[in-house]
This record gives C-alpha cells, sequence and structure tokens, in this order.
C-alpha cells in the first residue's frame, strides 16, 4: 500500500529544450498547478495580509515553521486550535519545514547569507550541539534547552498537520569544509530514514513526506543525495544546503541535482525565489519555491514589478510623491486597482501599516502572476521568451 494514499503528482507537459514542466500537485487540501510559489507564513501568519487576502490574490499554497511553532506557542496548542489549517483559517495545502534550516543558523549564524554565499556579519549562536541523534539548542524565547531529533521534528510535524511535510536534515554552510559537508550529508541521509520510519508510525494519509538533497557545491556529493532521495519511498524531493558563492553557482548547483532526482516526484527548491530564481529554477525541473522575500522587501517600501531594473522598484524614491498612477498599469491587484503609487509613496514614507499591506498585497499577486505566466509559457513552449518579458538582464 502507498504511503501516500491521497496525494499524487502528473507531470502534464515537458518542455522540448529544459527540464521545465507543468504539473498538478494533489493534496487532501487540494490540488495546485505547478510550477507555483509557497508563501511563507513563518510563525503562523503572513506577514501583512490574512489568509483571506491571500485566497484573493490568488495564493494557492503557503507554509509555516516547525521552529518557530515549537517554541510558541508549542506544536501541541496548535493541534489543540484544529491545527495549522483551522488555526489560520487556511483551507488549501500547507507546508512545514523540518527546523533544519534554523539548527543550521543556530550553529553558523546568518541564515540566507550562508547559504546564498553572502559573507555578511555573524548572528548570536544558540546551538549547543549537533550529534547523530539530533540537534540540542536554547530557545531564543527564554534560554530554555530544546532538543530537536528527526523523529521529534516528525512528531511535531505532524502535530502542525500541514499537508507537505520534510524530512530533518543539516544544512550546512558555504564557508564548512569537504569532510564536514560529506559528513553531514551522509548524516542527514541516515536521519532521512529515521524520518520514513517515525513517519509510518503515525502515518494516516493526511500528509507526504519530503526527502531533502544535501552535499554543498561538490557534484559528487549532490549526485549521491539526489540519488538517494529518489532510492527512498519520499512522496517528493527539496533541494536544500548551501547553493553557492553566487547567482551563477548557485543555478550551477541545483543543475548538479537534476538528472538523479526522481523523475516522477514533484520537486522543491528550498528557500529560493525572485523572479529570476524562478525562471532558472523552473528550466532545472524545479517545481516549487518559497521564499520570505515578496512580503519581506515589501515592508521596506520595495514592490516588485515585471519588466523593471533589479525587478521592483522602490516606493520610497522621490519620483513617486506626485505619481497619479498604479505601481504597475498591468497590474490587477487591489493596490494597483485603487491606490496611486504617490499615495503608496506618503504612506511608506511615514510608516503607516497601510502601506506594508498594500504593498504586500501586490507583491503576493505579482508573485502569482509571474507564476501563472510561467505555466502558461511552458505549456506554449516559449519559457524563454517569457523571461525577457519579466527579467531585464
Amino acid at each position: 500500500m502507498s504511503r501516500y494514499p491521497n496525494f499524487g503528482f502528473e507531470v502534464r507537459h515537458r518542455a522540448p529544450d529544459s527540464r521545465a514542466r507543468l504539473g498538478r500537485l494533489t493534496t487532501p487540501h487540494g490540488t495546485i498547478e505547478t510550477p507555483n510559489f509557497i508563501f511563507c507564513g513563518t510563525k503562523a501568519a503572513i506577514k501583512g495580509a490574512t489568509t483571506e487576502q491571500m485566497r484573493a490574490a490568488g495564493t494557492d499554497i503557503i507554509l509555516a515553521n516547525t521552529f518557530h511553532l515549537m517554541i510558541q506557542p508549542g506544536a501541541e496548542r496548535v493541534a489543540k486550535l484544529g491545527g495549522l489549517h483551522r488555526m489560520m483559517n487556511w483551507s488549501g495545502p500547507m507546508l512545514t519545514d523540518s527546523g533544519g534550516f534554523q539548527i543550521f543558523s543556530m550553529g553558523h549564524g546568518g541564515v540566507a547569507d550562508e547559504i546564498k554565499g553572502r559573507n555578511r556579519a555573524e548572528r548570536p549562536k544558540s546551538l549547543v550541539k549537533i550529534s547523530e541523534e539530533g540537534a540540542e539548542f536554547r530557545s531564543y524565547l527564554n534560554g530554555e534547552k530544546l532538543f530537536l531529533s528527526p523523529e521529534e521534528s516528525i512528531r511535531l510535524q505532524r502535530l502542525l498537520g500541514a499537508d507537505l511535510i520534510v524530512q530533518l536534515d543539516e544544512c550546512t554552510p558555504y564557508h564548512v569544509g569537504a569532510d564536514y559537508i560529506a559528513d553531514s550529508m551522509a548524516m542527514s541521509m541516515r536521519w532521512g530514514d529515521r524520518c520514513l520510519e517515525e513517519f509510518d508510525r503515525g502515518a494516516d494519509g493526511s500528509q507526504a513526506l519530503y526527502g531533502v538533497v544535501q552535499g554543498g557545491t561538490d557534484p559528487t556529493l549532490r549526485r549521491e543525495s539526489a540519488e538517494y532521495t529518489a532510492d527512498r519511498d519520499f512522496f517528493a524531493t527539496a533541494v536544500g544546503g548551501t547553493l553557492g558563492g553566487n547567482k551563477a553557482q548557485m543555478y550551477e548547483v541545483v543543475g548538479m541535482c537534476s538528472p538523479y532526482l526522481h523523475p516522477d516526484r514533484p520537486v522543491h527548491l528550498l528557500g529560493i525565489g525572485n523572479f529570476q530564481d524562478v525562471f532558472e529554477g523552473v528550466a532545472l525541473g524545479m517545481d516549487t519555491f518559497d521564499c520570505v522575500h515578496p512580503t519581506r522587501v515589501a515592508r521596506h517600501g520595495w514592490a516588485l514589478k515585471k519588466g523593471a531594473p533589479g525587478e521592483r522598484v522602490n516606493l520610497r524614491n522621490a519620483r513617486f510623491g506626485e505619481d497619479s498612477g498604479p505601481i504597475d498599469e498591468t497590474c490587477g491587484c487591489e493596490a494597483c486597482q485603487h491606490y496611486s503609487a504617490g499615495y503608496l509613496h506618503h504612506l511608506v514614507r511615514v510608516g503607516e501599516l497601510l502601506g506594508v499591506m498594500l504593498v504586500t498585497l501586490h507583491n503576493v499577486f505579482t508573485m502569482n502572476r509571474l507564476m501563472r505566466e510561467v505555466r502558461a509559457a511552458i505549456a506554449a513552449d516559449r519559457l524563454a521568451d517569457a523571461r525577457t518579458e519579466w527579467i531585464v538582464d
């Protein structure tokens, strides 16, 4: 009997000139078309938008973070409130990550900077120890010692109740040596086996498990890890770990994995998701993406825009002060339909929460529009043409 009786993934079209594909991902909370973007509700909330607004902006799927929710309010409390779907009033598919990314963050400092090869100041470290058994760390809330093992990660994600869950792994940074990366990858593979065993102990058909590809920037390790995930009975695959020191290397690393991933399973690229990343990732066979980028930049007054240099415009700039038109005249979002760029400039300059909310909704709508147009372009075998419409090189 299948581990995943209420889940499915169907590849409906493959591009003739790349690994891009159209898919249909089925979960107990609905079916989504892929490629698609998963918005980050890290602490069980999308910053700057309600779930009703997310739905209205065309969102199909969101995620929440196991590590943060285990600390506050606690997975048991989430379960008592009906699980993430009921608690958040979200009826569509959901994903939770394993907590492994945060283990890495605590051990090495600077989460995204290390994964994406940016050398910036380190953050305080609260990791006590990583061992074969799991990770011991201190809560950022009150300093309490906590422990996250593969089994505990699955137990917590079961309580949270997302449709799609992820095996625990150690997310190695860019700066560590080759021996560390190889040893860590091997441990993550053993953790993956333990996650599958724990998953089976409580499986009820409501969740499906992703295996994670690690291996740093080493092509041999990436192949070994990808083949491991393909060999085990995971429902899907997530590509994780450090992806190099620059954009070109990041795409090279993703390309190292692609030929060895299970061809009939959905593939998720963890923590990556601006316009260029989506087009490059889709061409390399990625089906879903997640990133805090669209909502995070909105809080700083940046609006994503199709065809704009750098993929976005800064509404704080004086040139928008008397602009009576929308951010993007081709956009159908609430902000562009009802409010001028000049008004949004005013709101973000004076720090009004309404400004953050409206720019957030615009960015969410724009990312969903991007994914719709990517899917249409794959169907028409014109992905390269769509890329030139969205990205200014």
